[in-house]
Parts: C-alpha cells; sequence; structure tokens
C-alpha cells in the first residue's frame, strides 16, 4: 500500500510538471507610422467622423478596439481558406454581414472557432439555457498610439445635393499602433494552428472600421515575441517612441537585465532589430531578425520544437 501510495505522489508530481512546462505564446506588435482615420459614412445628423481616445497622464492618445484587430486576423484566415472557418464576411451582401456555415459550431473543425470562440445565446424549448459557447484560446489588447493626439482634423465638403451632412470633418492622427497577443497553443483542439496566427500578424490588412480611402496598415514594423512557459506575457506594450521617428524597447532591456524575463525567450524583428537596445538584448541571448516574418519562422520552430 505504502508503494502505491509512493507512486501515486510520483506521478502527480510528473503530471504537475507536465501542466507546469506549457508553452504560452506572447506577441507585442507595432506598426508603421501612418495617417489614421476614419470614415463611417452618414451619421445621425453628425459632421466629425472621430477617433476613439484615451487618456493617459495629461495628454490623449488614440485607440483601436481588440475586435476591430480580431476582425482583421479573421479576414486573414477567410482569404487564406475559405473552407476552414465558420464565419464569412461578404462585402456585397446587404452592405456587408457575416453569415455562418454552421450556427452550432465546431472548434475542432473550424480554424476562427478554435482560435477566437464563439457564443451562440439562445433558450432550449423548456426555456433551459441552450447556449454554446467557447471562450477564445486568442486574447488580444487595444492598441494605443505611441503618440499623442494633438486635435488634427480634415475638413470637406461634398458635391451635388446639399443636405445637414454636407460639411464634414475627420479627425485624423499621424502615428504608429501597438498591441499585443496572448495564445496558449495547448488550449487549442489543433495546437498546430498557432502558427495560422503568427501568419495571420504579418499579413493583417484592415482592421474593423477602415473605409477604403482611410487605409491603414497594421502589419508589423516591429514585433517582439516570447515563448516561455511563464503564463504572463510580461512583454505587453514594450516600445514606445523615441526623439524623431525612432521606435526602442528599452524597456524590454530592463525586464530582462532584471530577470524578470529570460532573455533566451525573446525573439525580436524588424526594424527594432537595428536599434542599440536590440543589440543589448542580443548580447544577452535574444534572437534577432532583421525581417518580421524571419522573427515568426524563428517562433514556429520553437513551437515545433
Amino acid at each position: 500500500m505504502l508503494i502505491f501510495l509512493v507512486l501515486l505522489a510520483i506521478l502527480q508530481f510528473i503530471l504537475l510538471d507536465i501542466k507546469l512546462m506549457t508553452q504560452h505564446l506572447f506577441a507585442t506588435v507595432v506598426t508603421g507610422t501612418a495617417v489614421a482615420a476614419n470614415n463611417r459614412g452618414e451619421g445621425d445628423g453628425s459632421t466629425l467622423s472621430t477617433l476613439q481616445k484615451i487618456t493617459f497622464g495629461n495628454e490623449q492618445f488614440t485607440t483601436v478596439s481588440a475586435e476591430a484587430i480580431r476582425w482583421g486576423l479573421r479576414e486573414y484566415l477567410q482569404n487564406l481558406d475559405p473552407t476552414q472557418v465558420n464565419r464569412i464576411f461578404d462585402a456585397e451582401t446587404k452592405g456587408g454581414i457575416y453569415e455562418y456555415k454552421d450556427e452550432t459550431f465546431s472548434a475542432d473543425q473550424y480554424v476562427d472557432d478554435d482560435l477566437f470562440g464563439f457564443m451562440n445565446a439562445k433558450k432550449g424549448s423548456k426555456d433551459e439555457d441552450a447556449t454554446v459557447k467557447r471562450r477564445g484560446a486568442v486574447e488580444v489588447t487595444r492598441a494605443i498610439s505611441l503618440d499623442p493626439f494633438l486635435g488634427d482634423v480634415s475638413f470637406g465638403s461634398r458635391g451635388g445635393q446639399k443636405d445637414r451632412t454636407s460639411i464634414y470633418g475627420n479627425e485624423m492622427h499621424l502615428t504608429a499602433y501597438q498591441y499585443s497577443v496572448a495564445l496558449t497553443p495547448a488550449s487549442l483542439k489543433q495546437p498546430s494552428r498557432a502558427a495560422l496566427l503568427l501568419d495571420a500578424l504579418a499579413a493583417v490588412r484592415h482592421v474593423g472600421g477602415n473605409h477604403a480611402r482611410f487605409l491603414y496598415d497594421f502589419t508589423p514594423e516591429s514585433i517582439a515575441l516570447r515563448v516561455t512557459v511563464d503564463p504572463a506575457p510580461w512583454i505587453l506594450n514594450c516600445f514606445e517612441r523615441q526623439q524623431g521617428q525612432a521606435i526602442d524597447c528599452a524597456r524590454l532591456v530592463a525586464l530582462v537585465t532584471a530577470s524578470d524575463v529570460d532573455a533566451k525567450e525573446i525573439i525580436l524583428g524588424g526594424a527594432i532589430a537595428s536599434t542599440a537596445s536590440a543589440e543589448q538584448l542580443k548580447q544577452l541571448g535574444a534572437e534577432v531578425h532583421l525581417g518580421v516574418k524571419q522573427a515568426i519562422a524563428a517562433v514556429k520552430a520553437r513551437l515545433t520544437a
């Protein structure tokens, strides 16, 4: 009996160790600097299309919702292979609507149901709760501008018949945006789909709300990735604007030198590779690549190792 209890304790310890060794994937993206604006068409008497904002200290920064970024990631998956996604967006149908192939959903069958989750809040035939749902495995933060918003506005007028919205304005912001994602591949029905998320980060073209005349490229100019057994991200918002247009990651260097983050878990790619901070991280053991796609390829190799 004693031997059995000892073996059981050893087994529990091994299972706990395996659980603690679960890989987690974190990424922080900073876009290129461009003019962000929004045009939602004719509103309820309003002639100014505004940007969402958030206040930090004594300054305002513009922000893009996590839902909008998720929309862009979904769009990439649909364009990659429509047969593998459940939710399909058709811009030609009723001005653009989402349609579902299967409202019972399936994280096993559809990559978008697996990565982003779903919820179908319906009542059963006898009023019992028949909600079908799955928490999204991919977590996305809001994108925050690296530069404070100074109030730039463009004004224009519409030709032809005049009405109360013939004179209009659009808030504009020349800035780069920073956002982060988190994923535990083991929480997916098919862990190999984590590679699709990485590919989407490097190829997202639109975010929700973008109008054709106000294209803003959300692909990474620089990216910081971390593959770790630590369940805490630590690398969120690790980029910051320096004097002029330069982007730096001094905060990430501080985390590594303080031993809060292991440099060997860090992979950097893109324009950030040419900075002094990236060189310092490389000397400490981080992996640094000139290209964003090169960094993503390196992360894929770690996830499948």
